[in-house]
């Protein structure tokens, strides 16, 4: 198996395990050894690991039909369209297969409307601290720390602010200017969140300038916030969102949705060979399905508050910092510890947490996490602390 393992380009820091099964909350390696899974794929595990609605979707749609090629409808890709146009309250939805994707082609789409409706602007305000995924664009949109001497020559076009900093966003606008792209938490930043007051009011701005308003969901929409989409806590609807981790449940799914308004893709503009196929489709729906009612958006909110209120009496106990984040994306301001020795502790002592910077953990769970598991993560990540 060693010899296998080294075949795989080296570009991720892995520990020396090999993840064989997972159910639910928890994931076993090939030893046997069992795992309390808090970072569910970052976030991508909306459900858990091989849940029952997904496993159903993946073979009912199996039998039936898995891609019958982009050229062509078919009913499970507007099913979903339909259903994420009215969980958004948006129009038009491209689907495709990864948030980085998502994020590719709203840039395209922001450009493309610069083109026809604002004198020709191109230029996209991001954040600082932001991540938009690993393409050349959506890296170069990214305010990723590091990121900024990576693979040059940069593509063009994309202006940093602070996050938060409504002044900044102000001062950075130009007659090139086509959008403002951020996220309502940055995940990577180690789950900062913009103020609801300071969303409502980019939006008024936007607006004002006859700039579009591009929010990257792909972490924080289907209800991971305890809500459908992170930005319905402001009551905002962009002109663009970006959807994806959690939209397949597990499989790789994502969607660019947009207003009508914006919507001025022309035929070969954008497109995939996966993009939409039936099987990925039926399984985004069955999730969609899933989240959107609102007792299970409520149980989202709840298990949210539970597991912020028992990581707020760990770091009261134990001298550490803030409870950052909203509903299922939570983090845990350390002090004076590594946070990646305590990810490795942790996973010693069979729990799977994240730590996005230096000070901080990140915590994902599945969205049907239960308060058992909650307590027992709590207790795992108390030996972990040492």
């Amino acid at each position: 198996m060693t010899e296998t393992l080294d075949r795989i380009m080296k570009t991720a820091d892995r520990p020396p395990l090999v993840m064989v099964r997972g159910a639910g909350s928890w994931l076993w390696d090939r030893d046997g050894k069992r795992y309390l899974d808090f970072v569910q794929g970052w976030a991508v595990n909306s459900l858990g690991h091989s849940p029952r609605v997904v496993l159903d979707a993946l073979q009912a749609q199996g039998g039936r039909l898995i891609n019958c090629s982009p050229a062509y409808y078919n009913e499970p890709m507007a099913e979903l369209a339909a259903l994420l146009a009215e969980t958004s309250g948006l129009d038009q939805v491209f689907p495709c297969n990864s948030g980085a994707e998502a994020n590719e082609g709203a840039i395209k789409l922001a450009r493309k409307w610069g083109s026809r409706h604002r004198d020709g602007a191109f230029e996209i305000i991001t954040m600082h601290g932001s991540f938009h995924g690993r393409t050349l664009a959506t890296m170069a949109a990214s305010g990723k720390p590091g990121w900024d001497a990576l693979f040059e020559p940069k593509v063009p076009g994309f202006r940093k602010v602070p996050l938060s900093d409504l002044d900044a966003v102000t001062g950075a606008i130009s007659p090139r200017t086509v959008a403002v792209m951020l996220e309502p938490i940055q995940g990577e930043a180690g789950v900062v969140v913009a103020p609801d007051d300071y969303l409502c009011a980019l939006r008024a701005l936007t607006r004002e300038r006859g700039i579009l308003m591009i929010l990257d969901e792909v972490q924080t929409g289907i209800g991971r916030t305890g809500r459908f989409l992170g930005c319905q806590h402001a009551g905002i609807a962009p002109d663009i969102v970006t959807l994806g981790k959690g939209l397949g449940g597990g499989v790789p799914l994502a969607a660019l949705v947009a207003a009508d308004s914006v919507s001025c893709f022309e035929y070969g503009d954008q497109g995939g060979t996966f993009n939409g196929n039936p099987l990925m489709a039926a399984v985004g729906c069955a999730v969609v399905e899933t989240v959107k009612q609102p007792e299970f958006l409520q149980m989202v909110a709840a298990n949210g508050t539970y597991l912020a209120d028992r990581l707020r009496a760990l770091a009261a106990d134990r001298g550490h910092g803030e409870v950052r984040g909203r509903g299922l994306l939570l983090a845990l301001e350390l002090k004076g510890q590594d946070s990646k020795k305590v990810v490795t502790a942790a996973l010693d002592h069979g729990l799977l947490i994240n730590a996005p910077r230096p000070d901080t953990l990140r915590f994902m769970p599945a969205l049907n996490v239960s308060t058992d598991e909650v307590d027992e993560m709590v207790a795992r990540l108390e030996a972990s602390l040492g």
